[in-house]
């Protein structure tokens, strides 16, 4: 027998999209097994996507589970019996208004590895045209960035889910982005 050993496995529904799962753990033979508690959601996309201007997209929307408005990359749920490539061209769409050219995958990885359970499928994009009078979704901004941009707005604290910024150093790994690590700082203009 292997350790450590899940004893039991309790899943309790919170909402449709949300489940709190329960494990008890036993890691030794003999040892009292601990609880241990996950939270059980959809599988998450994360776009890093390049316009043919050489642009990222980047949205901003509200967030409760902050209290407050954040720069983010074009993401969203995978939907039931969706393959993940599918919903990044349709994410992409649907917030930026964006097609997808070409679609590369950059890997799987673990949100949380010590509370989360879903996996987040990574992608670069090259990005087609913006479709005409795309307008988007209520409560969502849209922002053309450069990569300089996007580098200041992490640092600066504005762009600051790890998650994206893991997916931004993905697509740089990947040789599809280039990150300044010195990036210039805005000129300002003289005041006339």
């Amino acid at each position: 027998m292997k350790w450590p050993r899940i004893r039991s496995r309790r899943t309790t529904a919170v909402s449709p999209w949300v489940s709190i799962i329960a494990r008890e753990v036993e890691f030794s033979r003999g040892a009292a097994p601990q609880t241990y508690h996950a939270v059980e959601q959809a599988d998450y996309i994360s776009i890093v996507a390049l316009t043919p201007s050489g642009k990222i997209p980047i949205v901003r929307q509200y967030r409760p589970a902050l209290e407050a408005f954040a720069w983010e990359l074009p993401a969203g749920l995978v939907d039931p019996g969706e393959d993940p490539a599918d919903g990044c061209r349709r994410e992409l769409m649907e917030e930026t208004g964006f097609t997808a050219r070409t679609v590369h995958a950059l890997g799987e990885n673990s949100a949380c590895t010590g509370r989360l359970n879903n996996r987040i499928h990574n992608f670069f994009v090259e990005a087609g045209e913006r479709v005409r009078g795309f307008e988007p979704e209520p409560g969502i901004s849209v922002k053309l960035v450069s990569p300089a941009e996007i580098v200041r707005l992490v640092r600066s604290g504005v762009f600051l889910s790890q998650l994206h910024i893991g997916a931004l150093l993905l697509a740089e790994l990947h040789g599809f982005l280039a990150l300044p690590r010195n990036p210039p700082r805005p000129t300002r203009r003289a005041r006339k």
